[in-house]
């Protein structure tokens, strides 16, 4: 009997840690870009990912035929929404690095940006996992690239004045 829970431990450790070889890369920067910190200093994105790979672990023999891809994305952007949620009240504005592209988005719109996008989750799911209608989906990813494709100008250069000699 021990000898069996033993085999089992170590077939289950063994198959988690080929899907953290094959995923945690892919996880870690959809976290990055969610949290809009840079990828070589993403304490945030990494706690995330600590925490989704932590939780699927913990749901790892329970998944039965789901993919745990699935699970741990899922997993990140509830954390992420909620963490945004809490921190501000709402979906208020965090704060991400001012070089991130992503930084002019609210958490709200990276979020749905990245899983439509970057993941490829399609708008119905999305909008199940963040509990909105998909028409609130769509608009605010179609918010969201318009401004990432026409961001707002910036006060125009002031003009040198010419001083007469």
């Amino acid at each position: 009997m021990r000898d069996r829970q033993a085999s089992h431990g170590a077939r289950r450790a063994r198959e988690f840690e080929a899907f953290v070889a094959g995923a945690a890369g892919r996880l870690l920067h959809a976290a990055t870009l969610l949290t809009a910190e840079p990828a070589n200093a993403n304490p945030r994105a990494r706690r995330l990912l600590t925490s989704a790979l932590a939780q699927t672990y913990a749901s790892w023999d329970r998944l039965r035929g789901e993919d745990p891809y699935d699970h741990a994305r899922q997993h990140l952007a509830v954390r992420f929404a909620h963490g945004a949620w809490h921190q501000h009240g709402s979906f208020g504005r965090s704060r991400p690095s001012p070089d991130s592209v992503l930084a002019r988005l609210s958490p709200q719109e990276r979020l749905i940006l990245v899983l439509r996008l970057y993941e490829g989750v399609a708008e119905e799911q999305t909008a199940a996992l963040l509990g909105l209608p998909t028409e609130r989906v769509r608009a605010i990813c179609a918010r969201a690239m318009a401004t990432l494709l026409h961001p707002p100008r910036g006060p125009a250069p002031a003009l040198a004045r010419a001083v007469p000699s």
